[in-house]
């Protein structure tokens, strides 16, 4: 039986092609990991700027993801409470508070495409049966990969997220590291 990792080979590739001016280091790539986790897990670590999905045995899809600002980040364990492709948007009551200037002129919301912050894909993070407001999504802004700079979701290159969004089932388990 093929590994994890050989299942996954041609699939990275593919997420692999991203802006030619990202860091090598925030490329899809399969990495071990140090614990074993069980397969099918997403764990962040903000402080690295890394996602990673579990394959078992050891090993991860490792992707390069943008993070909350300080003060604006999600930790601990939430679920994927649902899955959404070319998501609409809306802006939480606390960005418009924040900066009206910026979000007052979509309380309604954005439908979703190119534009649109959520980018392609977005997964929905959930605790005890409620939607948290956070997401793992794509972004239409990739150069933010490796910062800390979003209103506290994870955001991935579209290449990326698309590829997660594959392979992650609604009611996958998701821990962000503080």
């Amino acid at each position: 039986m093929a590994s994890g990792a050989a299942l996954f080979a041609p699939a990275i590739a593919r997420a692999g092609q991203v802006p030619n001016d990202m860091d090598a280091r925030f490329k899809a790539q399969i990495v071990p990991v140090k614990r074993e986790f069980a397969a099918g897990e997403i764990h962040v670590t903000p402080w690295n700027h890394y996602l990673y999905y579990t394959l078992g045995n050891g090993q991860a899809v490792r992707y390069g993801v943008a993070v909350g600002a300080e003060g604006r980040t999600f930790s601990g364990v939430a679920v994927v409470g649902r899955k959404a492709e070319w998501p609409r948007w809306t802006p939480t009551q606390d960005m418009i508070a924040r900066e009206p200037e910026k979000y007052a002129r979509y309380v309604g919301g954005m439908a979703g495409g190119p534009d649109n912050p959520l980018g392609a894909r977005a997964l929905y993070l959930y605790r005890n049966g409620n939607d948290t407001l956070y997401r793992i999504h794509g972004t239409p802004q990739p150069w933010t990969i490796g910062q800390s700079v979003s209103s506290g979701c994870i955001r991935m290159i579209n290449a990326h997220i698309e590829h997660l969004y594959e392979k992650v089932p609604v009611g996958a388990t998701v821990r962000v590291y503080a």
